[in-house]
């Protein structure tokens, strides 16, 4: 083909309208892999992942000119995900290890294309619809199973419980998915509002919405992750109103205010468990972890190698076999990163949420724009999530983490300031 009859591809491809359909196909994929992997299976959602990353790449071609490419990547996603692919040498399944690692790197580069190509405030309208559309999917269908069928869709593993006030599960399996995508959309409806992309009536649908879901998903741990990020919303915006001067001092004592609490919780765990009537979600994740503990001694510095969701062999099925249920996880983000890349991934892992959770709290503490609320109560979330639950090492809550560590380090680079200095 002629340069000529390339060029309207090439201006196709490389518009800001393909960046913007792309990267709400990338987030819809990776928000409903359970819904896609349950109606066209795996090598649907394989061949729909490949479909995505070419486009993806062809668009960063068309775009080269346009991104900025310097620091794209923070250091602690390149490290943690280097090691993950390192633990393919030593692991006990390499072939699957390899795979699931390619899996990983496939949903990080949609993240990473995603945060490149898309301002926040655009991001956020991105994650906001097509939360809103998988909600609202949900919540119909819960009401066509429960309501007007009275029976349960077995093939999207909804139980048909809305009549008894849950828990649902809706599209995505699980009613502690559902519960977390149900606080993500929250969260992001309340950014929508405030930034006033969404009309007042919208917003209040939005809003009435999502809370509708976390309260019928009855996770406790959407409850708990609720509660966090709403301490968190309301001290960003105490902080947001002091002298600049002063603030860092705030800080400070809202950290050590924090630590106070964590103590205190910690104390106070048996209690709040019984208080949120989760005994039984608690004693199963204790199992879990205790059986773990006993295999973690053979291999503690570097694991057993990276697999991501629990494959079917050892020693994942003697754990199994052992607690007598099957687990997809350690039901613990940090359990499963000790357990699978070991003591080093552990603190490569709290490194990557770390150190992002700070950058876009200080961004949001410093920021005026309302949107740089959105990176930081997103890893709010995640961070309080992954205590109880492994979402944010696969596929729509990694490539989350992803998109809100890249945003914030591009907005708070450390190798900018540092620079920034020298050349001062």
């Amino acid at each position: 083909m002629t340069d000529a009859a390339l060029r309207p591809i090439r201006d196709f491809v490389g518009s800001a309208r393909f960046a913007q359909a792309l990267s709400v196909a990338a987030i819809g994929t990776a928000l409903s892999t359970h819904l896609i992997r349950s109606l066209i299976g795996w090598p649907g959602l394989l061949a729909m992942l490949a479909c995505l990353l070419a486009l993806c790449a062809v668009s960063l071609v068309a775009r080269w000119r346009a991104v900025e490419w310097y620091g794209i990547l923070p250091l602690t996603i390149l490290v943690f995900v280097g090691w993950c692919a390192a633990s393919v040498l030593w692991s006990t399944t390499p072939t699957t290890s390899a795979i699931r690692v390619a899996y990983l790197i496939a949903f990080a580069v949609l993240g990473v294309y995603v945060a490149l190509m898309r301002d926040t405030i655009q991001i956020v309208r991105a994650f906001g619809g097509v939360t809103r559309v998988l909600l609202g999917v949900s919540i119909l269908l819960e009401v066509v199973s429960g309501i007007l069928l009275d029976v349960p869709i077995v093939f999207l593993g909804i139980a048909g419980d809305i009549t008894t006030l849950g828990p649902i599960q809706g599209v995505f399996g699980s009613r502690n998915l559902l519960g977390f995508i149900a606080l993500i959309g929250l969260l992001t409806f309340i950014v929508e509002w405030r930034t006033h992309i969404l009309s007042r009536g919208l917003a209040v649908a939005s809003i009435t919405l999502a809370s509708f879901c976390i309260l019928l998903s009855g996770s406790p741990t959407t409850w708990i992750a609720l509660a966090v990020c709403l301490v968190a919303l309301a001290a960003i915006y105490g902080l947001r109103r002091v002298d600049p001067a002063t603030r860092w001092r705030w800080q400070i004592g809202l950290l050590a205010a924090s630590l106070a609490a964590i103590v205190t919780v910690w104390l106070l765990r048996i209690r709040i468990i019984e208080l949120l009537d989760a005994r039984a979600d608690f004693d199963v994740r204790l199992d879990v972890w205790r059986e773990a503990s006993r295999y973690l001694a053979l291999n503690p510095l570097q694991g057993w190698g990276w697999v991501g969701a629990w494959p079917d062999s050892a020693p994942y099925l003697w754990i199994e076999f052992a607690t007598g249920r099957q687990h997809l996880s350690a039901l613990s983000a940090y359990v499963d990163v000790y357990f699978q890349v070991g003591v080093i991934g552990l603190l490569l892992f709290a490194a990557l949420i770390g150190v992002a959770l700070v950058r876009a709290w200080l961004l949001a503490t410093g920021r005026r724009s309302v949107v740089y609320l959105w990176p930081a109560l997103m890893l709010v979330a995640i961070t309080v999530t992954s205590f109880a639950e492994s979402f944010v090492l696969v596929e729509g809550g990694w490539m989350l983490l992803i998109v809100c560590a890249v945003k914030s380090a591009r907005d708070m680079s450390w190798r900018d300031a540092l620079e920034s200095a020298r050349v001062g």
